[in-house]
This record gives structure tokens, C-alpha cells and sequence, in this order.
């Protein structure tokens, strides 16, 4: 897999400090430093995450029970192993790769991106059929390496990521590139 940022590095704080997205504040301040200090998400907490990311999908997060929830983030949030780490979150479920990374941007120690089509397109990269444990570790190095170099936070490189795709992309593109994909 081959990524390329769309626009200069020097342009990220700008980007991402364009970015909003609705109740963000909850998720970043309260939500996931509460669960980096418990080692765990609580089923409440769980539920603020996905409806941030995934509000339609609510359907299929509330199948999850709390003692499910607590088990599984909290093995998740302490092991090393990032196959383990990112499998172990979606065993509950409703949660996929990108709703699997916004847990771990959100609540690891380590600095991981979130995993979304506007992302990917900000780095040169079409949305995949299918999401890989390859092509997440790839994305996750490349944009570790990439907010050391901007020497920003991982927050302030996936908010400016998003924000480019937002601004530039469009959804009649988005289309189109998605139509010549699959022929």
C-alpha cells in the first residue's frame, strides 16, 4: 500500500484546526481519558464513541452488554499485540475496522488514527472493498510517521486528514472514483 499526503505537511494545524464535528468535545475529554485511566470503556461510554462515529448503526452497538464491553476493551487496551488489540475489538458487536480504530484513537495510550474513507482519500488512497489488518498497520505506521514529522498530535493529523477530504473531495468525485474502481 502506497500513501501520499494530498497537501503539504506544513498545512495540518491549519486543516485540522478547521475541523468540527458534532458532540467531539464529550468523546475527547471526558470519554476517552476516563477510559485510558480505568483500562476499560463502560457500556455508557461505549455508546457516546459509536454514536459519534456511527449514530445509524445504534442499533446494533446496544446488543453489546456492559460486562461484554469491560471484558473485551480491557484486554484490548492492555495488550500489546496490535492484531490482538484491533480482533479483540471487534469481537462485539457492530464494531468494524473504523469503528474499532475510533476506540483506539480515542482510548489507547498509543497514538492510532481513525480508519475512514475521507482519511484514506486525503493519502492518496482509494476506500478499499474490504478493510486488512495489512492495510490497517500499514495506515496506522504511515501516519504515526507522519504526525512525528508535522510534530503534531495524532488527533490534530486525523482531524486535518478529514478536514482536506471534507474540502476537497466531494461527493460527485467520491462517486466517480468509486464507479472507475470497480470496472
Amino acid at each position: 500500500m502506497s500513501f501520499a499526503l494530498r497537501f503539504p505537511l506544513s498545512a495540518i494545524p491549519s486543516l485540522g484546526s478547521r475541523y468540527s464535528y458534532k458532540n467531539e468535545e464529550l468523546v475527547e475529554r471526558i470519554v476517552g481519558p476516563r477510559a485510558r485511566e480505568q483500562g476499560f470503556l463502560t457500556l455508557d461510554d461505549f455508546l457516546t464513541l459509536c454514536r459519534w462515529k456511527a449514530p445509524r448503526a445504534e442499533r446494533h452497538y446496544v446488543q453489546n452488554l456492559d460486562s461484554d464491553i469491560r471484558a473485551v476493551t480491557k484486554l484490548a487496551l492492555s495488550t500489546t499485540n496490535d492484531r490482538l488489540k484491533i480482533s479483540l475489538l471487534m469481537a462485539l458487536h457492530g464494531v468494524n475496522w473504523p469503528m474499532a480504530s475510533v476506540i483506539l484513537h480515542f482510548t489507547a495510550q498509543e497514538p492510532y488514527p481513525i480508519l475512514d474513507f475521507r482519511a484514506l482519500w486525503s493519502l492518496s488512497v482509494m476506500k478499499p472493498n474490504f478493510y486488512t489488518f495489512g492495510l490497517w498497520r500499514a495506515y496506522t505506521g504511515f501516519c504515526r510517521v507522519l504526525a512525528a514529522e508535522a510534530n503534531v498530535p495524532m488527533r490534530t493529523l486525523d482531524r486535518a486528514l478529514w478536514q482536506y477530504s471534507k474540502e476537497n473531495q466531494g461527493a460527485a468525485r467520491y462517486a466517480a472514483c468509486l464507479k472507475e474502481r470497480d470496472e
